[in-house]
């Protein structure tokens, strides 16, 4: 018996596969630096105003996915990663590097509509004993579409990438947009028991601003933060500064499938941690902490010594777990998400501009480490707060006079 295409796991995967087709792709072409160009500047400066606007965006994205579902959501986001592949073939025949900013500007507007609908859907449609596993599939999908790019730059190219490999990204990318229109809306996702998924119907615009802007006086989101904001400040220093700087495009490659696999082993493993049944949530959260923290830090210190910074994982996959541990509403997560990627879109684009004015690589990769290390106190402070189950409000929770009406807010 097939897996039926609304059900929670089809609909997980198949954001997987969409990811795999073009975050995964992206993925591939930054983490050759300069996003396979021999001038790395023009990619650092996309990738600049990309995570500028993926910050304004990702805000805004809850919203805007609240409102048209994950569909249209995810494939307008789509959309903007083949333009943005495309300007960089357009590059190798222009050296117009202002098309390309300007791509990556508009890639971070689509990166924040389709990264927020992404988070929504892995975190609220499982169950609450399965979002470690479901987050796991995901990451596992999605980075093997890294690692597959980074095969086929590894495979065709020795120097810059050629009009091939950009080609091949671009329908990739574009079959990733198609696959977007076959997702399903919320509404009629449903468990194998005929559970449907949780769903806060969609206020007003005024009063989704409202919701959005009460996430910061949240403390569950505010101590987060620090970890939000150094999950993506690392790529910067480790796409350009190290793999960019010391390896030839091929070798860079061939450095990035090792990578992004052992991205897919670490979020993997790292999720069944998080869903072990045998002990309470707050102590597989605190588990999950002391794990990253552990790894992180012995791999930054040797970094520091050998002036590589290469991960095994970071700490993304527990970030989606702490928030998916605190409600189960599609609604509610995708405001989460949303804010989740505003901040550490923020961190990504100070982290590319100080990389591309010429910072020092020891200074780079001592600010790498102590963003993480100022991570944990927050982190902690919340681990020590997760229950077991979420608490969901009642629906009358929700309602609240606005402009002398009735509105639904979280």
């Amino acid at each position: 018996m097939g897996i039926r295409w609304n059900s929670p796991l089809a609909q997980v995967i198949a954001v997987g596969f969409i990811c795999f087709c073009c975050p995964g792709m992206f993925n591939a072409l930054n983490s050759l630096g300069g996003g396979g160009q021999i001038d790395s500047k023009v990619g650092q400066n996309a990738n600049v105003a990309l995570y500028t606007c993926f910050a304004i965006f990702g805000l805004l994205a809850g919203a805007i996915h609240n409102k048209l579902g994950p569909k249209w959501t995810i494939f307008l986001g789509c959309a903007t990663y083949v333009l943005y592949a495309g300007s960089l073939l357009c590059y190798n025949h222009t050296k117009n590097g202002a098309f390309t900013i300007a791509a990556g500007g508009l890639l971070g507007v689509g990166t924040g509509l389709l990264w927020t609908a992404q988070g929504a859907i892995m975190m609220a449609y499982p169950r609450e004993h399965d979002k470690g596993k479901f987050i796991g599939y995901f990451w596992a999908i999605f980075n093997a579409g890294a690692v597959l790019g980074s095969v086929i730059a590894f495979a065709i190219n020795s120097k810059s990438l050629g009009d091939s490999t950009y080609i091949v990204f671009i329908s990739l990318m574009a079959i990733g947009a198609l696959i977007a229109l076959s997702l399903c809306p919320p509404t009629s996702v449903a468990h194998s028991n005929g559970d449907k998924i949780q769903i806060q119907a969609f206020p007003t615009w005024s009063g989704e601003v409202v919701a959005v802007m009460k996430l910061f006086l949240d403390w569950r989101m505010i101590v987060l933060i620090p970890m939000f904001l150094s999950s993506n400040w690392f790529y910067s220093y480790q796409f350009s500064t190290v793999n960019g700087a010391y390896f030839s495009t091929r070798t860079q490659s061939l450095n990035n499938i090792f990578y992004w696999f052992s991205q897919i082993g670490g979020s993997w493993t790292f999720a069944r941690v998080l869903d072990y049944q045998g002990v309470n949530r707050k102590t597989r959260s605190l588990w999950g902490l002391i794990i990253i923290t552990a790894c992180f830090v012995a791999t930054w210190i040797g970094g520091i010594f050998f002036q590589k910074g290469y991960t095994i994982s970071s700490p993304r996959t527990y970030c989606y777990w702490l928030m998916g541990a605190l409600s189960n509403d599609v609604t509610v997560l995708s405001r989460y998400s949303g804010f989740y990627k505003c901040i550490q879109s923020s961190g990504a684009a100070i982290a590319w501009r100080i990389n591309a004015v010429g910072t020092p690589y020891m200074t780079e990769l001592i600010i790498c480490f102590a963003l993480l290390i100022a991570s944990l106190p927050g982190a902690l402070f919340l681990t020590m707060h997760i229950k077991d189950h979420s608490d969901e409000p009642t629906p009358e929770h929700y309602m609240q006079k606005f402009d002398g009406k009735q509105e639904i807010i979280a």
